[in-house]
């Protein structure tokens, strides 16, 4: 294993990690994500930076995005 990046295979230690509440919560496919995808590191907020992967990343701030576009929407009305 002296090949692999130590710093990439921190990264992907599942063993530190934990479901993203906030896309558990806002994500309707959340359970249909790859595994790696629903986790974020166990020392840190639900955030996006957190997440263990790019695409769990990337889908966090989708969310984001569309929550913050909801409310904006919303108190315009």
């Amino acid at each position: 294993m002296e090949h692999i990046d130590q710093a990439a295979l921190k990264r992907f230690d599942t063993r530190s990690s934990r479901p993203c509440e906030f896309c558990r919560e806002f994500d309707p496919h959340f359970l249909t994500r790859r595994p790696l995808d629903q986790m974020v590191a166990s020392m840190r907020k639900a955030v996006a930076s957190s997440h263990l992967t790019e695409d769990g990343y990337v889908r966090h701030r989708i969310l984001e995005l569309g929550s913050i576009a909801t409310r904006k929407s919303c108190s315009a009305a």
